[in-house]
């Protein structure tokens, strides 16, 4: 059971900010187009919010479920399934794990995190990512990485080609990797784009002693 919990603990960690990560990752059925990255600006620009479930899978198979609720600028909660004491919220500004068995709280600037390009609509992806090329016209694959912060780690977004999505994409998931080579995917199901999600959304209960109450 406590190896479980280590494994878990790892996973979600690499959703935080990662390691320096030298490794390319390899992502199938890739488009690749001279305005590829202007199409991933505009999704991103034209989503102001989502919600989704997930499917989490780390390299050794291990498979977490949870919901997904994403708020711009910066907002994001991970849900996990019942039984995993592990929470991740972002508020705004800062990415924070919260992990109720040890009652322990981990913060770092979303900025510093790979999840930063999901989060800031407003983040020039021309000086940080770049198209993985593929034979699928359907499906755009883009990694995000700063190569002066190599310890803030590589995501590689995968999107879907979607008219009824907003600027005709849908976030279908994506793919983190750590140096130690701790890879872990997010798969995405059930989207639903610019509904309404309230700011308490991302509020969580603080499990360390003394510093119980909302915070967020």
């Amino acid at each position: 059971m406590i190896l479980k919990t280590n494994m878990i603990r790892l996973a979600v960690c690499t959703l935080a900010p990662l390691a320096a990560a030298g490794l390319a990752l390899v992502v199938p059925a890739i488009a690749q187009s001279s305005n590829a990255l202007a199409s991933v600006q505009s999704h991103l620009k034209s989503t102001s919010s989502m919600t989704a479930e997930f499917v989490q899978t780390d390299r050794n198979g291990q498979r977490l479920t949870g919901q997904l609720t994403l708020k711009r600028p910066g907002k994001i909660r991970f849900q996990y399934q019942k039984g995993v004491p592990l929470l991740i919220v972002g508020d705004g500004s800062s990415l924070t794990m919260i992990d109720y068995e040890v009652r322990q709280v981990q913060r770092w600037p979303v900025k510093n995190s790979p999840l930063g390009a999901l989060l800031d609509p407003d983040r020039d992806l021309t000086k940080y990512a770049k198209v993985l090329p593929t034979g699928n016209g359907d499906v755009l694959s883009v990694e995000v990485k700063d190569p002066k912060r190599p310890e803030y780690g590589t995501i590689t977004m995968v999107f879907v080609r979607d008219g009824a999505a907003p600027g005709g994409l849908r976030l279908r998931g994506w793919v983190a990797l750590d140096s130690q080579n701790n890879r872990t995917r997010i798969d995405l199901s059930n989207q639903k784009f610019n509904v309404a999600v309230a700011d308490s959304a991302f509020k969580w209960t603080d499990p360390r002693p003394k510093q119980r109450g909302r915070v967020g």
